[in-house]
């Protein structure tokens, strides 16, 4: 009679080489995709003559959809083996957002437009961990993690410098890129061979009972893990203050300059990627090996030194801005 091994003595996954190939383009090409929300959408509403408060709404619509969509989003990810499906649909539904953005730049259909892919904020990102999870398993995802994070920012970096070039030659194109990127993003996501992602591993766990726990036992026992709520309030707290900057900056920089702020944007977006793209997968192997919170930490601490330099950055260009109109009245 065969006995079924314990979880910590079944055999590592080892995933073919295509479809970890095909993970790390899927991330390259969602980066892509994705880079056509945030501050280049606040850039390229502000030089359609946006308001800055019609910006911030629509973009805050953004951000609370997709903040709404994470635990529904979550829960439907565990449940469902078909998770490239999941996948795939989201990538269809930015697309369609984009091509509403690009197409019928009016207050009520950028609304739509935001709201449709801040609902994918549940599906996109934790699809892909989920994939990722189910294919290379716990031990070696965070230094799996750390090299989907490198060509997710390399993707970055090649559309917003490729949006950057077309908006700066005055050609409206540039919204088009992420939605001709997204047919190979759909031919990477093919690529990976659904039968080596593993659903219980996908799920969260090296193996799981035939019955786990209930909906409602489940959220119960998140609720009591003080741990895990400090952990969110955290990240509640670091989104809150981060999410903002860049648009901010991009809006400012779209009104001042047109579309020759386009160089500058691109550099705010691409100067952090590159060093995302250098230092991921160290950071993904030495949070393996060290831990998470001191990584954190760090990254935290970054945050109030950024914030504090937009700060100073723009107090100084709105004080040159009135020294030079109080010259000009002068002479």
């Amino acid at each position: 009679m065969s006995v079924e091994a314990p979880a910590s003595v079944r055999e590592p996954p080892a995933p073919s080489r295509q479809s970890l190939l095909a993970l790390s383009w899927l991330n390259f090409f969602l980066a892509c995709v994705l880079a056509a929300f945030g501050p280049i959408v606040a850039a390229y509403l502000a030089v359609r003559h946006w308001t800055a408060e019609e910006i911030g709404f629509v973009l805050s619509i953004g951000g609370v959809v997709g903040l709404i969509s994470q635990v529904p989003g979550g829960e439907l990810l565990d449940a469902v083996r078909a998770k490239r499906l999941l996948v795939g649909a989201g990538v269809v539904t930015v697309t369609l957002s984009i091509m509403i953005l690009r197409l019928w730049p009016i207050f009520p259909l950028v609304a739509l437009a935001e709201a449709l892919q801040g609902i994918t904020g549940g599906v996109l990102g934790l699809g892909v961990v989920a994939i990722t999870l189910g294919l290379v398993g716990h031990d070696a995802l965070g230094e799996r993690l750390g090299h989907n994070q490198r060509f997710a920012a390399a993707g970055g970096v090649a559309v917003t410098l490729t949006m950057a070039l077309i908006a700066y030659s005055g050609s409206p194109l540039a919204m088009f890129v992420p939605v001709v990127l997204s047919v190979p993003l759909l031919v990477a996501l093919a690529q990976i061979r659904s039968k080596e992602i593993d659903f219980e591993r996908a799920s969260g766990a090296e193996r799981q009972p035939a019955e786990g726990p209930r909906r409602s036992e489940r959220a119960a026992v998140l609720l009591r893990n003080r741990r895990l709520m400090i952990f969110a309030v955290c990240m509640v707290l670091f989104q809150f203050a981060n999410a903002s900057m860049l648009p901010l900056a991009a809006d400012i920089l779209a009104y001042e300059g047109g579309r020759k702020a386009a160089p500058f944007l691109a550099a705010l977006i691409i100067v952090p990627q590159l060093i995302v793209a250098l230092l991921a997968p160290w950071v993904g192997q030495r949070a393996e090996k060290r831990g998470r919170k001191p990584l954190l930490l760090v990254g935290f601490a970054a945050l109030p030194i950024r914030a504090a330099l937009f700060a100073l950055i723009t107090s100084v260009q709105a004080g040159t801005h009135r020294l030079h109109r109080h010259l000009q009245r002068l002479s």
